[in-house]
């Protein structure tokens, strides 16, 4: 079955807790974007809000690291209720051991590509990974627009991933809207992250109702 995963980039974070809560009935996870600065300008949160939010639901909370040393949160994410982590392929020289750690310390764990960053770059990692975000707008930002050259990385990766017989997610992040995430469904994604769709909106649990029907809808 499809998952909606629903990015906190774009809610209002003075009031995380209840932005999470008006949407959280809709969500299959709660994707939480940590920026360092450094491999991304912005600079976002990290584990100590994870922490705070974690008693206010019970949602899988997703965090998508684009930092330089991916390596040096895993503990403290882990121990602040981080159940799936994804950092990024293009943030250092060698995933497998910052993918072991990830995974020794309890969380699921994922790559990203940046929409210039080929597929290939994961499929060495796929039997270790629960997931692979495909970014379809550049790292950084929320509210940008959909990059449709990556729909062919979509096929190209879920083909690979089907080939091998394994359980790995095919997330979408970046610019997802019903029309985009149809898109990417039909090309072979099984999540669905939206952010400025939801809390872009002047009622973002109706927005998150209409996405979680349209991935229900693609099982």
């Amino acid at each position: 079955m499809a998952k909606l995963g629903v990015s906190v980039l774009n809610a209002d974070l003075a009031h995380l807790a209840d932005q999470v809560k008006l949407v959280e009935v809709y969500a299959d996870l709660i994707h939480i974007d940590v920026m360092d600065a450094h491999f991304v300008p912005p600079l976002t949160i990290g584990p100590a809000v994870v922490k705070s939010l974690r008693p206010w639901t019970d949602v899988v909370l997703a965090c998508h690291l684009m930092v330089e040393r991916p390596e040096h949160l895993l503990d403290d994410l882990a121990e602040a209720g981080t159940q799936l982590v994804s950092f990024h392929v293009e943030s250092q020289p060698d995933s497998g051991p910052v993918i072991r750690k990830a995974r020794d310390a309890g969380m699921r764990t994922g790559l990203a590509v940046g929409p210039e960053t080929p597929v290939d770059t994961v499929v060495p990692h796929l039997e270790e990974l629960d997931n692979v975000i495909v970014m379809s707008v550049h790292p950084g930002w929320g509210g940008q627009p959909f990059i449709p050259d990556v729909i062919p990385k979509i096929s190209a990766i879920r083909e690979e991933i089907d080939r091998r017989g394994l359980s790995v997610d095919v997330e979408m992040d970046g610019g997802i809207d019903e029309e985009t995430g149809r898109r990417c469904l039909d090309a072979g994604a099984t999540v669905l992250t939206a952010g400025s769709a939801i809390y872009g909106t002047k009622d973002p649990a109706a927005a998150a109702k209409r996405l979680s029907e349209l991935v229900r809808g693609a099982a």
